[in-house]
Formats: structure tokens, C-alpha cells, sequence
């Protein structure tokens, strides 16, 4: 698989001049591990001195308060952002994990929806916002909603690549057809360097043989595209949101954290942005498993209870 990099004019190449990848984290099923993704990963990245850039583009803000933060009235929000111009370094926040940025969100960006449907190139609010910082950022991550609707549609427009969170039970690659047929859209009428770049099986467990078919229909569906790292189904990563923590603070020695942090680490392999391997003799040490039905694969059983 390629990771290809935006190619930007002077305006976003920033001061050291290489721009950002900014990556689509969608699926529109809802329920599938998509804001635990991204506020895990870009914490995850950050640690690892990508400096990173979280853009909450669903109006449920769960990404925001996933990292203790709450957007006022009226304050400087995506919502903003988009509706209103606000310079895009105007709407971000630092975070308590150093390296990672996020640009807010709260329930007034549903309004969103409506107003941009009468703005000229509304498609391309999200892209223009971001390009003056395209260049301060290795990565921009943007949690989008579970649909796909203008705000997606924003975030395929403005995306390098898409990362698709996908749920190891049933019905788990119901839908994608009609998230691929938009992304072929995209591609084909308004930005043709879209890829489809990863997939990322979420809430694995392994006690089940549901788990492991529906891996295995990813990986037969997907080939490369699907991570090596699998994200198990644990009690940890349901417990970090209450807490405003992405898991990697919460609890970074649980098996949730060990296995963002190895996707992570995937990602930025991918990316370009790291020679770190993906795996470790530690970790390995610590209590990863082998899939027999794939051993040439790295998953990791569910935290005891």
C-alpha cells in the first residue's frame, strides 16, 4: 500500500516545509470504535513526537470531551470554523498529551448540516480551513459522525486517506459498500488522490469464532489495506471517555493502550514518519497472542476482567 502526501503551494507548507497527511477516520455505522480510534491513535502519535493534529468534526463532540475539554457557547469551535471562517489556529487546543492538537466540537455544529448547504463550494469549507496549517502538523486526524453526510463529505474532500474502524461482529462490513461508492465519488469528481489507506478491526474478541471470521473477511476483503494490529474489546477503553483521558493516559499499561500504541506505530510506519517496528520483545513478552487461524498476525486478547 502507498501513503501519498498532500502537495501543497506555500501557504501550507509551514516552517519546516513538509505537510501534514491528514486522514478521514470514518464509517458510518455507528458504534465501531471510530472516536476511541482517533482520540487513541493521535494521543498514541503525539507520545511518539508526531506532532498531531485531532479535528472533531461530529456534533456529539464525544472526541472533545474524550480529551476533557468542552466547547462554551459561542466559543471557538469546527462549528465556527466552518460556518463562520474562524481561522482554523484560532479554534485549536492544546490537550494534556503533549504534541496533540484538537480543534472542538460541540451540538451546534449540527446546525452545520443546513447552513452550508446554501454556501458556494461547501464541499470544500474543511479543505480551505485546514490548508494555512497543513504545514505545523505531521498528521491531522478528523473524527467525522456516522453518516454520510456534508460533514463527511467535507473531511473525504479534505483527506488524504481514509481510515476505516471496523467492528469484528456480525454485520460488521455492512454498509462499507456504500462508504466505498462514496469514496469512488469523491475520488472520481472531487479529489482524485483519495485513497482508502487502512483498516482497523475494532473490539476483537478473541474467546469467540465470530471474532475470527470476521478478521478473516476483512483481511481476505481488504489484503494490505487491513492493520496487522487488532484492537481488543476491553473494559479500559470504555472506562477512559468518563474520565476525559485517551486510554494511552488513562491506563497505559492495559491491553488497550499496548494496542493503540502498536497501531499507532503501524500508522506512522506507513506514513513515513517512523522505522520504529510495530511490535516489540516486551510487548511480546507482556502477553500478545497469536490468532492460529492467522499466524502470521498480531491480536491481543481481551483485558481480564
Amino acid at each position: 500500500m502507498t501513503w501519498r502526501r498532500r502537495q501543497v503551494g506555500p501557504e501550507g507548507t509551514g516552517a519546516v516545509g513538509r505537510p501534514a497527511t491528514v486522514v478521514c477516520v470514518t464509517n458510518q455505522k455507528g458504534g465501531v470504535g471510530k472516536t476511541t480510534t482517533a482520540v487513541s491513535m493521535g494521543a498514541a502519535l503525539a507520545a511518539m513526537g508526531i506532532r498531531t493534529l485531532l479535528v472533531d468534526l461530529d456534533p456529539q463532540g464525544n472526541a472533545t470531551t474524550g480529551l476533557g475539554l468542552r466547547v462554551a457557547e459561542g466559543g471557538p469551535s469546527i462549528y465556527r470554523v466552518l460556518a463562520e471562517r474562524l481561522p482554523i489556529g484560532d479554534a485549536t487546543e492544546s490537550t494534556q498529551v503533549d504534541g496533540l492538537h484538537v480543534v472542538p466540537s460541540g451540538l451546534e455544529l449540527a446546525g452545520a448540516e443546513i447552513e452550508l448547504v446554501s454556501t458556494l463550494n461547501r464541499e470544500r469549507q474543511l479543505a480551505r480551513a485546514l490548508r494555512p496549517v497543513l504545514g505545523d502538523y505531521d498528521v491531522i486526524l478528523m473524527d467525522c459522525p456516522p453518516s454520510l453526510g456534508i460533514l463527511t463529505l467535507n473531511a473525504l474532500v479534505a483527506a488524504d486517506q481514509v481510515l476505516v474502524p471496523i467492528q469484528c461482529e456480525y454485520y460488521a462490513l455492512e454498509g462499507l459498500s456504500q462508504l466505498l461508492q462514496t469514496v469512488d465519488l469523491v475520488r472520481d469528481d472531487l479529489n482524485p488522490d483519495l485513497e482508502v489507506g487502512g483498516v482497523l478491526m475494532t473490539m476483537y474478541d478473541a474467546r469467540t469464532n465470530l471474532a475470527k471470521q470476521v478478521a478473516d473477511e476483512v483481511r481476505a476483503y481488504f489484503g494490505d489495506a487491513a492493520f496487522t494490529t487488532i484492537i481488543p474489546r476491553t473494559v479500559r477503553l470504555s472506562e477512559a471517555p468518563s474520565y476525559g483521558q485517551p486510554i494511552t493516559v488513562y491506563d497505559p499499561g492495559s491491553r488497550g493502550a499496548r494496542a493503540y500504541e502498536r497501531a499507532s506505530r503501524e500508522f506512522a510506519h506507513r506514513l513515513g514518519l517512523s522505522d520504529q517496528p510495530a511490535t516489540s520483545p516486551l510487548e511480546d513478552l507482556l502477553g500478545p497472542v497469536r490468532d492460529p487461524g492467522t499466524p502470521d498476525r498480531t491480536t491481543i486478547e481481551e483485558d481480564p476482567a
